[in-house]
């Protein structure tokens, strides 16, 4: 049921808590993720992986929901110096924890440590676990275990240099998982890594786009949605969304508000292609969950068999590299191909990850600019090759 702006504002009254936030991202495209909430009118801070902002539970439900290429929204709970597991418990225990965590609250804790003292993980795990339920226990005037039966509250122990960082995390499954994507390729592309390849090229709604080496349709899907102006997060839920403290059906409204941004007055020019015909069919299915499907074209062919009298197109390709599907003279022979095939697109743009920095060898041709992204744990290169532009012919006066 919709919620009346004016009881919904007298709601959000009552819930102004800012909290200190940080939107987590894979290594390369943290300043992408910093763009995006500098674009939602938030001010940020970026540092390594990460977007660092404030807001309270509508601007935790509005990032959710509006993000493309963040991983995970967290609340920063505390950031201190440990160099013991004593000086770890007390202020952990420090931190008033009851007022987000209710007495039936779920909490798991997780772990990571680079480079510190403390650099047993379960073990600091444990001395958070702890310190936590001490905490709850005395506010809640517990003598008994905490039932932890109730919504979920995960939490994470980070330790840097001996800085402790305690978040949690407000999203649950990374927000990558849009919901639409049912069946994958062997080596599939996340979908915030999708959507910061569409992202970083020069493409607009109104120019074609085409994906060679479409696969389960990810990259073709992730342009519809960003040309159409779709949340990504639109059509899947969020842990917060089951928190006791968060304004009442704040996710609603933020859903609702983001339907009415929804373009519908365009028709997109995106071409999705691949060599495997039973990819193409699953592409298909992905994109009817994805709400797109009258604006893709997905078809089985081969690359070196496109052709085009369209002009100032993008494309946009994920191929299998070396150590991603083919064997590396196979993914070289490609790479050959895809030069060979788009010299004659002198008005389009070429964009083409891999993790072979010898590819503009067997491409033939050197990136206007070169990008280093991180798809999953492998390391690579965003090639880029930038169109001409054609000058406009004037008429005459």
């Amino acid at each position: 049921m919709a919620l009346c702006p004016l009881l919904f504002l007298r709601m959000k009254e009552k819930s102004m808590t800012k909290y200190k936030l940080v939107a987590t991202a894979a290594a390369g495209i943290e300043a992408l993720v910093g763009k995006e909430l500098r674009n939602m009118g938030y001010d940020v801070q970026v540092e390594n992986g990460k977007a660092f902002f404030e807001g309270d539970d509508y601007d935790i439900a509005r990032t959710n929901i509006w993000l493309r290429t963040a991983d995970r929204i967290k609340i920063i709970m505390g950031q201190f110096t440990a160099k013991t597991f004593d000086s770890l418990f007390e202020q952990t225990k420090a931190i008033p924890w009851e007022k987000i965590l209710p007495v039936d609250a779920e909490f798991p804790v997780s772990g990571k440590s680079v480079k510190s003292t403390l650099h047993s993980v379960p073990n600091c795990q444990s001395i958070v676990k702890k310190a936590i339920v001490n905490r709850l226990s005395e506010a809640y005037h517990r003598r008994t275990h905490l039932p932890e039966s109730g919504a979920l509250y995960p939490i994470e122990v980070a330790i840097l240099k001996d800085v402790v960082t305690l978040t949690i995390d407000t999203s649950g499954t990374s927000l990558f998982k849009r919901g639409y994507r049912t069946e994958k390729g062997g080596a599939p592309l996340k979908e915030n890594m999708a959507a910061a390849l569409v992202m970083l090229t020069s493409w607009y709604p109104d120019k074609p786009f085409y994906d060679p080496t479409c696969g389960s349709g990810t990259i073709p899907i992730e342009a519809a949605l960003i040309g159409l102006n779709i949340a990504p997060g639109l059509n899947r839920s969020f842990a917060a969304e089951k928190w006791t403290f968060f304004t009442p059906g704040v996710f609603d409204k933020v859903r609702e508000e983001a339907r009415k941004e929804i373009r519908t007055d365009l028709q997109l020019d995106i071409l999705g292609a691949d060599i495997d015909g039973s990819m193409i069919e699953i592409a298909k299915q992905n994109a009817i969950k994805a709400g797109v499907a009258d604006q893709i074209e997905f078809k089985q062919m081969q690359l070196k068999d496109f052709r085009t009298k369209k002009e100032n197109g993008i494309i946009v390709s994920n191929p299998p590299y070396g150590d991603r599907l083919l064997s590396q003279e196979q993914a070289q022979a490609i790479y050959k191909q895809m030069g060979e095939t788009y010299a004659p697109l002198e008005t389009w743009s070429k964009y083409i990850l891999t993790s072979d920095l010898t590819f503009e060898d067997h491409y033939g041709q050197k990136a206007t600019k070169k990008r280093k992204l991180y798809n999953g744990a492998i390391r690579t290169d965003y090639f880029q090759f930038w169109g001409v532009r054609k000058r406009r012919v004037q008429e005459d006066q």
